[in-house]
């Protein structure tokens, strides 16, 4: 079974995005979810109807926070105010474990708000693991990084994408978050085999998957977010599932957002691959048996 060190010895199933369009429909129908994701900088307030409505979340549901803007790859140091707040916001969810892209996006204080790609050479492996470490250490939950969809390369690069991902998780001790679409989009704009990619990281340390749809343009692939699942993205994570096993696995979808069961049913389908293991139970809003597809 998946539970491991990378998501705190947990063996959760199938989880959603938490979305603004959806909260009234959670909180007045109770759907059977596993898990929801929430994105920490949301949170990272002192008060409001955010945290009113994630404390009435966190009454039914289990929740595991996800990031956007630690940039481990950037060379400014980690913000300290920026991880109080996030470490206070570990406290008040008890995720089990945190993840943030494997990405930069920072200059001097400036955010750029996007997810930049890195050059893929040992010293920055060196550089970025140094941050991951630290952050890991000052929140006290494991920490799981993201591959994040790309379209540029750079010339200074020293080794692929899938060896940068290993050298810096295993320089980090730290878990990943594979995003099994966006190693299909990246494969398709940089021209590699996406299966040699899943081949070669070390699976002990994937802790969680993310599964999301894409739009296909004429000369490159974007990650959208904003329909179903395509087959082939499909076929990538029954492959990522045999390497990875029984794998906690979030399907996102935050743009043109349809309604709530439209999206909870595409993230069932994926129980086709994860098998008939028995979920653990949990909280109110955990299932405790199998749902199908």
């Amino acid at each position: 079974m998946p539970a491991n060190p990378f998501n705190n010895q947990t063996d959760y199933g199938i989880g959603i995005g938490l979305r603004v369009p959806h909260y009234r429909h959670i909180l007045e129908k109770k759907p059977v979810v596993d898990w929801f994701e929430i994105i920490s900088e949301n949170f990272m307030v002192d008060g409001g109807r955010p945290l009113e409505i994630l404390d009435k979340i966190l009454e039914q549901y289990r929740v595991v926070q996800h990031g956007v803007s630690m940039y481990f790859g950037s060379a400014d140091k980690p913000d300290r105010e920026h991880l109080k707040r996030l470490r206070t916001l570990v406290k008040r969810t008890g995720t089990p474990w945190l993840s943030d892209h494997l990405c930069w996006g920072s200059v001097d204080g400036r955010y750029t708000h996007d997810l930049l790609p890195m050059p893929y050479t040992f010293a920055v492996a060196k550089h970025t693991a140094a941050k991951i470490r630290e952050v890991r250490d000052y929140v006290e939950v494991p920490v799981c990084v993201e591959n994040v969809s790309s379209y540029a390369e750079f010339h200074q690069s020293e080794m692929t994408e899938w060896e940068f991902l290993s050298e810096v998780v295993e320089m980090a001790d730290c878990g990943i978050l594979l995003d099994v679409n966006n190693i299909y989009v990246s494969s398709k704009n940089h021209s590699f085999d996406p299966y040699d990619y899943l081949n070669n990281v070390p699976h002990h340390r994937v802790g969680q998957l993310h599964i999301a749809g894409h739009t296909k343009y004429k000369k490159y692939i974007l990650d959208t977010h904003d329909h179903p699942v395509l087959d082939p993205v499909w076929q990538l994570y029954s492959h990522a599932i045999k390497l990875c096993g029984h794998t906690a696995t979030l399907l996102e979808w935050d743009d043109r957002i349809p309604s709530f069961d439209e999206v909870h049913h595409e993230a069932l389908k994926a129980t086709r691959f994860l098998g008939d293991a028995t979920r653990p139970s949990g909280k109110a809003g955990s299932a405790a048996e199998p749902v199908a597809a």
